[in-house]
């Protein structure tokens, strides 16, 4: 298990990560869209720690990125591929949405991760491999029928699934109460499917809940549904941005990385935000360096 120093490295990295990214999207760095996971990196973090990534699955979304550096601390691979360059986690060719790397995948198709998930969980299962399939989904995909198809599967066939709901209450620009009826955690409970609900930003109490249910799927191999109080500070891609400034004002007084802040000294937190801020910067002139995708030099 991680320690909080641990924690709120990955956490710091993941937030300097995404905020370099809009900045090099404004300055036309990247190839094709983005959508960041800043004020949402707890969420990972706190969760990805419990998983193997030679044996467990993840498959994540549009909002990717987040997921992608807790399970495989690959921020080089991964600015890489956002540019379009042969270094990149798929050669460039993935892009932001679409990457595929050991045990780790994401699709920007609302829902359409989650059959692909439960078809892994299935797959483990018939191998005896002890493997859990991890799938982040957000509030808007809740209104996709083939999440309903396969809590149902999932509970049917016992199948090996922590079910994540990253609620941050606005599908794209949609807020959550004008799309979502009633409680998403019963929507698992309709299935026979245990769940918890989190209304917290910081990264040790996931990391307790999410380890309970995790240890939980591991041993009776029954799927298990998460569902994660969160927001999103950027906008859902970039500038798309029309919630009220006072709202994400308060929010941010809750931004996970303030939340475990006073428990490191100051000395380490400047060692690990610097530290930070040197990888990622190394990152964008690595990738800037690297051949554009089919080979041609920029």
């Amino acid at each position: 298990m991680a320690d909080l120093e641990s924690f709120y490295t990955q956490m710091y990295l993941i937030r300097r990560f995404e905020e370099t990214l809009l900045e090099m999207f404004s300055e036309g760095e990247l190839v094709g869209t983005t959508h960041t996971y800043i004020g949402q990196e707890a969420n990972a973090v706190g969760i990805i720690d419990h998983l193997d990534p030679v044996r467990d699955i993840v498959f994540s979304n549009h909002r990717c990125h987040g997921h992608y550096i807790a399970f495989h601390d690959d921020p080089e691979g991964l600015i890489a591929e956002v540019m379009g360059r042969e270094t990149g986690t798929c050669r460039g060719k993935g892009g932001s949405q679409h990457l595929c790397k050991g045990n780790f995948f994401t699709n920007g198709v609302q829902g359409s991760i989650v059959p692909v998930t439960t078809g892994m969980a299935l797959a483990e299962k018939a191998q005896g491999t002890g493997a859990v399939a991890t799938v982040f989904i957000g509030d808007g995909t809740l209104g996709q029928g083939a999440v309903y198809e396969c809590l149902n599967m999932a509970a049917l066939w016992r199948l090996p699934i922590l079910f994540v709901v990253e609620n941050n209450h606005y599908a794209q620009t949609t807020p959550e109460e004008l799309a979502v009826a009633g409680s998403i955690s019963a929507r698992a409970g309709a299935f026979g499917i245990p769940a918890a609900d989190l209304a917290t930003t910081d990264v040790e109490e996931i990391h307790v809940a999410a380890g309970e249910a995790v240890e939980r799927i591991r041993r009776t191999g029954e799927p298990f549904f998460m569902v994660l109080d969160t927001y999103r500070f950027a906008p859902h891609s970039k500038g798309d941005e029309i919630r009220d400034d006072a709202e994400i004002t308060a929010r941010r007084e809750h931004d996970p990385l303030l939340v475990v802040q006073g428990r490191i000294s100051a000395a380490r937190r400047t060692e690990i935000e610097e530290a930070a801020e040197k990888r990622v910067a190394a990152a964008r002139a690595a990738g800037a360096e690297a051949p554009l995708a089919g080979g041609v030099r920029a």
